[in-house]
């Protein structure tokens, strides 16, 4: 789960982190008042969405707009703003659709004399968080990792200890910091890694992170993502969370309790099982075709769950063929072949739909399906259902 800019800051200042002083606003009018409040004769108007490369991002109607700018008036401010909310803002991580902007983070300008990158992941191999932090702040740190992978520190630590002071001194010395800056990065990296951890985060990055010029640390950006196998823990994560930012077909499916992620390919995939769903999706492009979504229904899926995931592969229009491919163990192949033909009436098909059934009661399940009379293609394996997918779909090599 994605939160915004302005929403990861305020939890970084209870958190005990420091970032600069912002207003955020909706309207043109209230980013001039912002900047009025805030009373520095510098501040940054930032547009508020769930990408990054927003610095170089554009809007689409008006390229020569960015989407973080300086400003030095209320009127600024106010032509800014106007220029941002209600229209699309393109980076490199929206697609050339872009994401409308809706607010805009009005906050007051400081005094750089250096821009660092910090960043938290898990990192599964080791089983551990990892402390990410580098000279080249500013700068996409993908292209960091890519050309000068030395230039990026690393630092696990346990997340029951947080980081030791021994791994911040470790990391100080690595960025250069020393005096008061080495001193303000105790605080600042180890209550980092315990908001982490204490929030059930799967990303927490800054980029950049600030040197001032009175040598203390600035959180000058803020991405937060949380890790949604968490959520049950965090209800205040409700009033976070932005649905005009997410998928459509993806907050249907989850309010439906099924996992689904929109993909821009043109076979739909109806599975049962993680692992199955991603070897589904492997073996579709093996032989020509495109996966259109990540679908796991779960192994407990009903009718009505069934019907309504039928529902959500059939409303994208890019899909051109239906695979689903269900290895029955706690859900029988028996309860899957009804619940198929009962969407199947409820729902309506206008494209081929391949089923594989593998698992318990499958020759039962396979009758079922074979004395519907419906128009269904039955596949005896993954691979024959993957070939035949995509010949039914016009596809393949």
């Amino acid at each position: 789960m994605k939160i915004h800019e302005y929403q990861a800051k305020e939890l970084f200042r209870q958190a005990g982190i420091r970032v600069p002083r912002g207003i955020v606003a909706s309207t043109p009018v209230e980013a001039s008042e912002a900047f009025r409040q805030l009373g520095q004769p510098l501040a940054v108007v930032k547009a508020q969405i769930h990408a990054g490369g927003r610095g170089k991002g554009t809007v689409a109607h008006n390229p020569a707009q960015r989407g973080v700018q300086l400003v030095r008036n209320p009127e600024e401010a106010f032509q800014v703003a106007s220029a941002l909310l209600g229209h699309p803002l393109v980076t490199v991580q929206t697609g050339p659709e872009g994401k409308t902007v809706q607010r805009v983070l009005v906050e007051e300008g400081c005094r750089i004399d250096r821009e660092l990158y910090l960043g938290i992941v898990v990192d599964r191999a080791a089983a551990l968080p990892v402390f990410m932090a580098s000279t080249e702040g500013g700068v996409e740190i993908e292209k960091v990792a890519a050309e000068s992978p030395e230039k990026i520190f690393k630092e696990h630590f346990d997340p029951s200890r947080g980081l030791q002071p021994f791994q911040v001194r470790k990391l100080c010395r690595k960025l250069g910091l020393a005096g008061t800056s080495a001193k303000a990065a105790h605080s600042f990296f180890t209550n980092l890694c315990r908001f982490f951890v204490q929030h059930d985060c799967s990303l927490v990055e800054i980029n950049p992170l600030v040197v001032d010029g009175d040598g203390q640390l600035l959180a000058l950006d803020a991405k937060v993502n949380f890790d949604d196998n968490a959520a049950f823990r965090h209800p205040e994560w409700q009033q976070l969370r932005d649905l005009s930012e997410e998928e459509p077909a993806e907050v249907r499916a989850s309010q439906a309790g099924l996992s689904y992620v929109k993909l821009n390919g043109n076979i739909g995939c109806l599975v049962n099982g993680a692992g199955l769903a991603m070897a589904t999706m492997d073996i579709i492009k093996y032989y020509g075709g495109e996966p259109a979504n990540f679908l796991d229904v779960g192994g407990g899926a009903n009718t009505q769950q069934v019907t309504e995931a039928f529902r959500i592969l059939l409303a994208d229009a890019n899909v051109r063929a239906v695979l689903v491919n269900i290895f029955g163990g706690i859900m029988k192949c028996t309860t899957i072949a009804e619940a198929l033909l009962e969407a199947y009436r409820t729902v309506g098909f206008n494209v081929p739909l391949v089923v594989r059934l593998e698992g318990t009661e499958v020759e039962q399940g396979r009758r079922i399906l074979g004395e519907a009379g419906v128009n269904i293609i039955t596949a005896s394996d993954l691979a024959d259902a993957a070939q035949k997918v995509v010949q039914a779909a016009g596809l393949g090599r």
